[in-house]
């Protein structure tokens, strides 16, 4: 893990904010995120909505769409959570797919051609997609054979976000000059989020709902994630308490603001602002380096991108006239 460069050194003020894993039930819901596993044949937008009305909540979103046949990771953000999404869209999936070859050739030959459909390629997405069908390149991480039964292959695929696995799986039955085709995906993990450490079908939220109901709060708080699990190896910024209201009103960021920061930010790479207890306050870009910021005394060093936190949940401790450059002082 990268070492952090400390800049300034305060102590957090525990009368404001909460640590992520001790916030109120109430506060987890909306700055919580769940990794839904979606079932096979309602869309992601109906599983969202029957989420949202489960938990009695406002908003709901989620990141990165499963097709109604396809079952798996459908990580699904709560209130301001869904602002977070998407750092979800930067990182890598995984899949595990059943790929029926329509004749018969040698296994050797079927893992020759994984081989060949692993690293970047060229892809051009399906007729029935979201995107405009034109070629695109994509990156292939992994992609290897678990099992094999006759013409049935289970696969597992590692892989850019934006990918189309059935299209990837047509394309080497290309190859093969036998034709391939999907019969089933699931997708198994979404970045920092796997399902072989945590996922909630929706039964269980359901269960964990009216548990919370009756008065327990332990299977809510184990089936939502606080948002800042989903942050991954995002590089980190943490903020002085005094500096935090004005983030939440979209305020850019100067040294003097600043407590710490991850020491290998590189100009122009976004960031996830934080405070000293940990909680996400913004999604923010660099515009500088942090050995550059390390050596700076005052000046704006990051924007601001996305807000995640509520405004108000720090007291304000900056003249209106000064939010627009937070913390530039240092001081009330």
């Amino acid at each position: 893990m990268p070492s952090m460069i400390v800049i300034n050194d305060e102590k957090t003020d525990e009368r404001f904010g909460f640590w992520p894993e001790s916030r109120p039930v109430e506060v987890l819901l909306q700055y919580g995120v769940i990794p839904l596993d979606k079932p096979r044949g309602p869309s992601s937008h109906e599983v969202v909505s029957w989420v949202r009305k489960m938990l009695g909540i406002e908003k709901a979103g989620h990141s990165g769409t499963l097709d109604p046949p396809v079952s798996g990771m459908l990580p699904v953000g709560l209130g301001r959570a869904t602002k977070a999404l998407g750092i979800l869209l930067s990182y890598p999936k995984e899949y595990y797919a059943v790929m029926r070859i329509h004749s018969s050739v040698p296994p050797e030959r079927v893992r020759d051609v994984l081989q060949e459909f692993t690293g970047e390629i060229y892809q051009r997405p399906p007729q029935r997609s979201s995107v405009k069908r034109e070629t695109r390149t994509r990156t292939v991480y992994e992609l290897e054979v678990i099992e094999q039964r006759g013409n049935l292959y289970l696969l597992r695929c590692l892989c850019q976000a934006g990918t189309y696995v059935r299209k990837l799986i047509y394309d080497m039955g290309e190859v093969l000059g036998v034709g391939a085709s999907m019969v089933e995906l699931r997708r198994t993990r979404v970045g920092p989020l796997n399902e072989r450490e945590k996922i909630v079908t929706l039964h269980q939220l359901y269960y964990a709902n009216s548990r919370l109901k009756s008065g327990s709060e332990q299977e809510i708080r184990d089936a939502v994630l606080p948002v800042e699990k989903t942050l991954g190896d995002i590089k980190k910024v943490v903020i002085r308490d005094s500096a935090v209201d004005s983030i939440c009103h979209g305020a850019k960021l100067a040294v003097p603001g600043i407590v710490s920061l991850s020491s290998d930010i590189e100009q122009g790479e976004r960031v996830a602002i934080v405070t000293a207890k940990g909680e996400l306050v913004a999604l923010g870009k660099a515009l500088f380096s942090a050995s550059v910021i390390e050596g700076m005394k005052k000046g704006i060093v990051f924007t601001t991108d996305r807000v995640i936190m509520l405004p108000g949940t720090y007291p304000p401790m900056w003249k209106k006239e000064r939010a627009n450059i937070a913390a530039s002082e240092g001081s009330p």
